[in-house]
Formats: structure tokens, C-alpha cells, sequence
């Protein structure tokens, strides 16, 4: 699964997507809101892309994961529109035989996703201002399960 996604981002069906009999691991990174950025206090933000094209590279970037890694099953889902604190951005899913590469392909994932995926981030500020960015680093949750 592959998807931009105005909605909130359910992590129980993202991380459901990639389970698969042959896999012994899942790794699940989650990006969420926080509320500050370079000392300045941080409302909500908001994300707009060019949709074809994200959709495009994001594809792309899962084709390059599995290509590297022997992994059964790769998600990812970028949140656009308003997000609020605390709610996730990004959420990755990546199911794999053994844990290594699941964790490997996954921080892969992120990292290239930020990279290469056009996606551009609007930061509201307490005081009222807010400032428009090519993706930049959101809180990381990192989760592992199996």
C-alpha cells in the first residue's frame, strides 16, 4: 500500500496490510506532530504535495527498499492536509523474514521518502506566523513487533 491520505492515518490497518505468513518480524515507524521547531512553539502543520508525482517517487522508493532487502511486504502513508499535534505524518510498515531487514528497510524508507518525495510541510506558530518547508524531520516514534 502506497497512499497519500487527507484522513488520519489508522496504524492498526497499515501495520495489518504487510503481515504475511512467511514474515517473522514487522517494523512500524510513525512520525507524529510535535509542538515546537527551532525554539519556536508549533500549533499544527500542514501538508500539501503534488499528488501524481508523490505517489510516483513514494513507489519508486518501495521498489528500492525491496530491491535491497528481502522483505515480504512494504506500506507507507504521508498524511496531507492539516495535522494536528500528536497525530501521525507518516506512518511505514515493513514485513520481512527476519528483523534485520525489516528495521533496515524501514529507516531506509524514511530517510529516502524525506529525500526524494516531494512533499512540502507548512509549520503554524503559536504566534501566529507560519513558514512553508520541503519535508523536514518530524518526531520519530519507532515501533517493533514480532
Amino acid at each position: 500500500m502506497v497512499q497519500l491520505t487527507k484522513n488520519r492515518i489508522e496504524t492498526e490497518e497499515v501495520l495489518r496490510s504487510v503481515i504475511a505468513p512467511e514474515s517473522g518480524a514487522v517494523n512500524v515507524f510513525v512520525g507524529t506532530t510535535r509542538n515546537h521547531s527551532n525554539g519556536r512553539r508549533v500549533t499544527s502543520l500542514e501538508y500539501e504535495a503534488y499528488e501524481p508525482m508523490a505517489v510516483k517517487m513514494m513507489e519508486r522508493v518501495v521498489r528500492e527498499a525491496q530491491g535491497r532487502w528481502d522483505v515480504s511486504r512494504i506500506s507507507v502513508v504521508h498524511r496531507i492536509g492539516k495535522v494536528n499535534i500528536g497525530e501521525s505524518s507518516v506512518v511505514i510498515a515493513v514485513s520481512s523474514p527476519h528483523r534485520d531487514e525489516a528495521f533496515q528497510a524501514c529507516r531506509f524508507l524514511i530517510d529516502r521518502l524525506k529525500q526524494v518525495v516531494p512533499i512540502w510541510k507548512r509549520e503554524f506558530f503559536e504566534d501566529g506566523s507560519s513558514e512553508w518547508s520541503l519535508q523536514s524531520h518530524e518526531q520519530e516514534t519507532a515501533t517493533q513487533a514480532g
